[in-house]
């Protein structure tokens, strides 16, 4: 049985078992501990009853700085999904499904209009999970990620900004059925 917990700063020297997944995008310490200061209540992890770490979720709130309220491209608050990873052997259990279901709870809780996050255009595997729980693309962002595993003569991989609505907003304002229509650089991306 597995059960959800907040995140420890200790964790990190238990978690690279689940890391270890060449889609599963990995971070330095500081970013991890910076999470973990601004957002405890955002980062958690499925532990086993072992004590192992079958997976996680770093989340966080945000929105749009104000100077950028004129833009297209600005982001009311919302939540958004830093990292969700499931360890191999924890997979195919509905561990994603709680986790994301946590942090889409607590968005509902801040009264955030939607919950986004950002997955490689080759990764079918978590787009497909993502679809599952509700997620569309709103928008592709060329050239998002500084490599592409898929393709070694690359230096760059599009990332789909895919979101899913909270109660907020009623009428799916924040969220697109065709996103993937939708062409932005990063810098358009806050």
């Amino acid at each position: 049985m597995t059960s959800l917990r907040p995140f420890h700063a200790t964790d990190v020297f238990k978690f690279n078992p689940t890391n270890l997944d060449p889609l599963t995008e990995t971070y330095d310490l500081n970013f991890y501990f910076s999470y973990l200061a601004r957002w405890p209540h955002l980062f958690n992890v499925a532990e086993g009853l072992d004590g192992t770490i079958d997976g996680y979720i770093m989340g966080k709130l945000e929105s749009s700085p104000s100077y950028y309220i004129n833009s297209e491209h600005y982001l009311p608050f919302h939540a958004h999904i830093t990292a969700l990873t499931v360890a191999p052997h924890a997979r195919r259990l509905g561990l994603a499904r709680t986790l994301s279901s946590s942090l889409e709870n607590s968005g509902d809780e801040y009264d955030a209009w939607f919950v986004d996050l950002f997955v490689r255009k080759s990764n079918k595997v978590a787009q497909g999970l993502y679809k599952g729980l509700g997620y569309s693309v709103f928008r592709v962002v060329k050239d998002y990620y500084n490599d592409d595993p898929t393709d070694e003569t690359k230096d760059s991989e599009d990332g789909w900004d895919m979101r899913k609505q909270l109660k907020r907003d009623v009428h799916g304002k924040h969220v697109r059925s065709d996103g993937e229509k939708y062409m932005v650089s990063p810098d358009d991306v806050w």
